[in-house]
């Protein structure tokens, strides 16, 4: 909006010639994001607290602590980083890009989905809120429209194929297969975010070192001179992602500020679900849909847990970690939980090196 408004007058005066910097807009769209955060945090936490009595349902089937320490805190946090986000996007970002849109919509549908999710625990007073299956039929949905939009915008070379990291121009032709395949990347990320979200900033950081990853990923594939120098696969337009991502970054650092042990109030499915779709589609997008595996390893990992889990379980009856997912697990063998979620920080700062270094190991 500020670009459409502002840059036309860039002949006029000449500092405005700063609008049309990539950089310095997504820089004022972390610093906006941020801002707002801390301008909405507290009134809606107060909000969060006077309608939800009791707080978010804490499960029975997990940690026995949090019965304790977990018991009272508000759930839908993920609405500020909703509202910080997309209207720092909307304020900085050139409105006449689809690719934002098209992850905006991505992220606003899933969180609607998980508001809704969200809202059915808290009413009933029920950790099991909306059915599996209708959710992830609702998350299809949304990832379907997206990637038919994806694939019929992108150039020739790379609406359908897959993009293979540490190799220069190697693309793997999935044919119509690509939709089904997109749709996996953004309802598995969101699914993924989803089940990470277990304990206090937990998530909330590995989502804003990723989105950081991204933000510079947008940034250079949408780039020519960029991405013919790193011989990545250039997207026209996709740069402006980087605004998109910048705000995710700015809006997740503000929410930790209120999520940080303790907990003031938790993100819930209306923040992971959306956050985790918005990594997805960017990632669909720029075409490295594969570095966000290494990327979002965390999250990856935290998902493989569960599924080992539920597996084992199934074929042996016996299960292979104490509590899944993976957090959990630690938490049974005693480990304190700052102590889980530093160190789990610290392998996603691991995990996002090394998935940028895949843009110049090529």
């Amino acid at each position: 909006m500020l670009y459409e408004i502002l840059f036309p007058m860039a002949g006029e005066f000449a500092v405005l010639n700063v609008f049309r910097y990539l950089t310095f807009r997504t820089g004022g769209a972390v610093i906006t994001a941020l801002i707002i955060s801390f301008m909405v945090g507290p009134v809606l936490i107060e909000v969060l607290k006077a309608k939800q009595k009791g707080g978010q349902p804490i499960r029975d089937d997990g940690p026995e602590s949090h019965l304790i320490t977990k018991q009272g805190t508000p759930t839908m946090g993920g609405l500020l980083i909703l509202v910080a986000s997309v209207v720092a996007t909307l304020l900085w970002m050139d409105l006449a890009s689809g690719f934002v849109w098209t992850a905006l919509g991505v992220t606003i549908g899933y969180g609607v989905i998980g508001f809704l999710d969200d809202y059915l625990k808290v009413s009933k007073r029920n950790s099991k809120g909306l059915p599996g299956k209708l959710k992830l039929i609702l998350q299809i949905s949304i990832a379907g429209v997206a990637a038919f939009w994806v694939s019929a915008h992108l150039p020739d070379p790379l609406a359908t194929t897959l993009a293979l990291p540490f190799f220069k121009n190697v693309l793997v032709d999935l044919g119509w297969m690509f939709i089904v395949f997109a749709c996996f990347v953004m309802v598995g990320s969101s699914n993924s975010v989803n089940l990470t979200d277990g304990l206090d900033g937990l998530a909330i950081v590995p989502v804003m070192i990723a989105a950081g990853v991204f933000a510079l990923i947008a940034y250079l594939v949408g780039n020519t001179v960029f991405a013919n120098y790193l011989q990545l696969h250039y997207v026209p337009g996709s740069g402006e992602l980087a605004v998109f991502m910048g705000s995710l970054v700015g809006a997740a650092l503000g929410f930790l500020w209120y999520n940080a042990p303790p907990a003031k109030v938790f993100m819930g499915d209306t923040g992971s679900l959306a956050l985790g779709g918005a990594l997805g589609a960017v990632a669909v997008i720029t075409k490295h849909e594969l570095v966000l595996a290494i990327v979002g390893g965390l999250f990856v990992l935290e998902t493989v847990s569960v599924i080992v889990q539920v597996i084992s379980f199934k074929l042996t009856g016996r299960r292979v970690f104490r509590m899944a997912p993976l957090h959990h697990h630690f938490e049974q063998k005693g480990w304190a939980e700052a102590t889980i979620v530093i160190r789990f920080w610290i392998i996603a700062t691991i995990l996002a090196l090394a998935g940028l270094a895949t843009l110049k190991l090529r």
